[in-house]
């Protein structure tokens, strides 16, 4: 399990990373909201420590751009703020979760692990975009009903642009997910551009409304836009 911590106090955040490194868990830091809004969007994460109080984009702005943008993975807030009105903000803002410190380490754990088994719900197996569908469970995909001849790769990476459909995904996150390769270089990032343009030319190509959209400098993202 992957969780991101978003904490500009480097005591906590190094104490928080340690003890929850300790208990199996991996875990990265950022020290300001830029850098926590960067990593959530070049790695996939299980879960989100996030503090309020940060430099810059500070820890609202974090979770609402991250809830406009489909981004579901659980956050549990951690902050010193402990008015009602605080917590009130910080779950409408699209929290899942809300501690106050200074909290027991133990009780950080339990509320992690009903979090993390609270997201882990069944993956869909009929996804869906615009008249983009595909049966995960069958192998097959079709577009306006006309069915789409991909090769078992090429399905595996449409699959996994349309689980994240709205979201950019870094070609970092398909190396590690897709072709399970734990090193990212630029080999890999080479067949994974040949890949994407040869799912473009069968997804794509033959219709007016594109849905594989390349982000310049992050990767790739899978959305309806007018034609």
């Amino acid at each position: 399990m992957r969780i991101l911590v978003v904490e500009d106090e480097k005591k906590i955040a190094k104490a928080l990373h340690d003890g929850l490194a300790a208990q199996g868990y991996e875990v990265a830091v950022a020290h300001t909201g830029e850098d926590g809004f960067f990593q959530l969007n070049e790695h996939t994460f299980d879960l989100v420590l996030l503090d309020l109080m940060l430099p810059g984009r500070d820890g609202y702005e974090v979770l609402a751009t991250m809830r406009k943008r489909g981004m579901t993975t659980p956050v549990l807030i951690l902050t010193a703020r402990d008015a009602i009105e605080d917590r009130v903000l910080g779950l409408d803002s699209g929290a899942d979760d809300y501690l106050v410190k200074p909290f027991a380490f133990p009780e950080l754990l339990a509320r992690i692990r009903v979090l993390l088994r609270r997201g882990k719900s069944e993956p869909a197996t009929r996804l869906r975009l615009a008249d983009l569908d595909m049966d995960v469970m069958a192998r097959r995909a079709t577009r306006n009903s006309h069915p789409l001849q991909l090769t078992a790769r090429e399905f595996e990476l449409l699959e996994y642009l349309l689980r994240h459909h709205g979201e950019v995904v870094s070609r970092e996150m398909l190396a590690r997910d897709v072709w399970q390769t734990p090193t990212r270089a630029t080999p890999i990032d080479n067949v994974i551009d040949v890949h994407i343009a040869r799912l473009r030319r069968k997804v794509d190509d033959p219709f007016e409304r594109k849905l594989i959209h390349t982000v310049r400098g992050m990767g790739f993202v899978a959305r309806e836009e007018a034609p």
